[in-house]
């Protein structure tokens, strides 16, 4: 489906603050500890929208995003955190790289490691990966993450 903007025909791609807010929403949701089934019980919609929202393919209207942020015990502006302004445009914003599949996960495994050598051998370890990339990709899936 198509609309008609004033001479221009959007498509339905997912506009980049939309992605932006529904990777902010999946952030808040992990480190809330609930589940899309769970989130999406508490607005009344089912995970199936949450995923949709998550992935910005579908808009939140206003009442919805109210309830959104209260279930996750956020401030509204907190879903548009790394949204670009007049005087910020990051492509790489940290909400983005935490919205990637386990990436908040493995932040959160890092932060437990109390020796400094140990995290520091971490980072050495992640850093050499994308030097040596197999040539097969095992691809790690959760169910309702």
């Amino acid at each position: 489906m198509e609309a008609y903007l004033g001479g221009a025909v959007a498509t339905k791609s997912p506009l980049p603050t939309d992605v932006l807010v529904g990777q902010n929403i999946r952030i808040g949701r992990l480190q809330a500890g609930l589940s899309q089934t769970e989130l999406g019980a508490h607005v009344g919609v089912t995970y199936q929208q949450i995923q949709k929202y998550e992935k910005g393919a579908n808009r939140i209207g206003a009442s919805r995003l109210q309830q959104i942020a209260d279930v996750l015990r956020v401030p509204i502006p907190t879903l548009f955190d790394g949204a670009p302004t007049a005087y910020h445009s990051c492509q790489r914003s940290v909400q983005g790289l935490l919205a990637k599949p386990l990436a908040l996960r493995l932040l959160l495994a890092f932060d437990k490691i109390n020796d400094e050598a140990a995290r520091l051998a971490v980072v050495h370890l992640s850093k050499a990966f994308p030097k040596a990339q197999p040539a097969a990709r095992v691809t790690a899936t959760a169910a309702n993450t």
